[in-house]
Parts: C-alpha cells; sequence; structure tokens
C-alpha cells in the first residue's frame, strides 16, 4: 500500500513545464530568413536547426520554400524586358478602294519585327 508520504518521496518520473499563453508565436520576417540561413551555414540539419529555436521541422520547410519561392520570383523579375511596340497605322497614299483591300489583307498577315536596325517580316 502506498501512502502519501511514499509519493512525496519517489521522484518524478516525468515534468512538464508549460510557460507563456501557448499562443502562436509571431516571426519577422528576418528571423525566419535568418534561421533558414543557418541550415546552410551551419551544414546542421533542417530538424536540428529547428529544434533549436523550438520549431518543428516542417515550420522551417516551409520558410525555406516561400524563401526559395520568392527568390526565384525576383530573379525572374529582374530578367523581364519590354520592348517598345510601334505601330504604323496610316497607309499611305492608295489610288483605289480596292488597293486599300488588298493592302489591308496584306498587312493583317504580316508582322514585321525590327531589332537593333534589323528587320524581319513574316507572315
Amino acid at each position: 500500500m502506498v501512502t502519501d508520504d511514499d509519493a512525496s518521496t519517489r521522484p518524478a518520473k516525468r515534468v512538464e513545464v508549460f510557460t507563456g499563453t501557448g499562443r502562436r508565436r509571431v516571426w519577422l520576417d528576418e528571423e525566419k530568413v535568418r534561421i533558414v540561413a543557418e541550415i546552410a551555414s551551419s551544414g546542421d540539419l533542417v530538424c536540428a536547426v529547428a529544434r533549436q529555436h523550438g520549431l518543428s521541422s516542417q515550420q522551417v520547410f516551409s520558410w525555406r520554400r516561400r524563401l526559395r519561392d520568392v527568390e526565384a520570383g525576383s530573379a525572374e523579375a529582374g530578367r523581364l524586358e519590354f520592348v517598345p511596340a510601334v505601330v504604323d497605322a496610316e497607309p499611305t497614299a492608295v489610288a483605289s478602294r480596292s488597293e486599300l483591300r488588298s493592302m489591308a489583307e496584306t498587312i493583317a498577315e504580316t508582322i514585321e519585327i525590327e531589332i537593333a536596325g534589323v528587320c524581319r517580316i513574316g507572315s
């Protein structure tokens, strides 16, 4: 039979310590980037870095994936270039209506591209 006196003298088998209110933590973007960068700089596994910061490995994997997506998107945006498109809508002097119709059909089927003084006409 176990008495209350015996329970108080035995060592605890498991102790849980609750700190804080248990709400979600808010991580700044700079902190997320720093934690993800630790993986590459330290050479540690994602699990080890996550454990050091009290995170789940899935959370760190998610941050790393988002960071890669953002970097890929900004790299693509940096490569995107726009070029001016000039449309010559004014036809030259045309003698008859049939010539105008023929010219319109030709223009509708033709694309002219000029880059650095080099002209390419395709249909």
